[in-house]
């Protein structure tokens, strides 16, 4: 089987080229869990398939770590993007469908991509710190008084993604600092990995875009993550129009045969 490697922001994929195959029917769970493996296989942050689709430039199939099928990736989007462009599939504008539906990509000449995000649904304020949204992925976010850098990001994790209200389908949680206007720093725990992941790019929309709802003006905002930095533009922000982009780099990484 042939393999490609990439990674957004440290945020890492194998991917395969699904096209005239059927392996998201034959891959078991099992298997997928072993190519994402660190130690027995490959290593990922999880699995995603390019696949025919009519109507569309192709289709992304995203599979977590754990093996399971997973709501969408914003950093895997990205990469799914650079992977198809990769393949033969050159489109000045790409138009693919994931699992929470329609997407949009450009790839500009510097090689970032931009990734046009579902709208977020779902806003739940806890209080005046903490906030649930879902950027296409269910985020929980944790605006943190101290320096993120000095909080156990998989304890806080796991006790918010495993409690009661959560436990059943599980939640990401976010930690975020505010560094200055506009500009952010987050860590994730992803629900599926179950551990910190070095990037998540639903995550870093659902942090960028609760900040805008706290303060209702930035349009565009840079966030550093341990894995490298994104930016996340909000155009009309909650308007009928709105747009929520993300944009960062997707890299290959390594190709090869298991």
């Amino acid at each position: 089987m042939q393999f490609y490697k990439y990674q957004g922001t440290g945020n890492d994929f194998i991917i395969i080229d699904n096209r005239g195959k059927d392996l998201h029917k034959t891959l078991s769970t099992k298997q997928i869990a072993i190519w994402c493996d660190r130690r027995f296989g490959i290593g990922a942050d999880g699995l995603m398939l390019l696949t025919d689709l009519e109507g569309s430039d192709f289709q992304m199939i995203y599979y977590n770590s754990d093996g399971r099928e997973s709501s969408m990736c914003g950093n895997g989007g990205r990469c799914i993007t650079a992977f198809a462009k990769k393949m033969g599939i050159i489109k000045d504008k790409y138009h693919f469908l994931a699992i929470d539906g329609e997407h949009e990509a450009m790839i500009a000449e510097n090689g970032l991509v931009k990734l046009k995000m579902s709208r977020p649904q779902g806003f739940h304020l806890y209080n005046s710190n903490e906030f649930w949204l879902n950027t296409g992925s269910p985020h929980y976010v944790i605006l943190a008084e101290e320096d993120v850098d000095s909080l156990n990001m998989v304890e806080i994790g796991q006790k918010i993604r495993y409690n009661e209200e959560f436990a059943a389908e599980g939640t990401n949680v976010n930690l975020v600092n505010i560094v200055e206007r506009g500009k952010l720093k987050v860590r994730t725990y992803e629900r599926g990995v179950e551990d910190e992941t070095l990037s998540c790019g639903t995550g870093v929309t659902a942090c960028a875009y609760s900040y805008v709802v706290w303060h209702n003006s930035i349009e565009k905002v840079a966030v550093s993550t341990k894995g490298g930095d994104l930016s996340v533009e909000i155009q009309d922000f909650d308007k009928e129009t709105e747009a929520v982009w993300l944009v960062g780099a997707a890299t290959f990484v390594f190709e090869g045969n298991i």
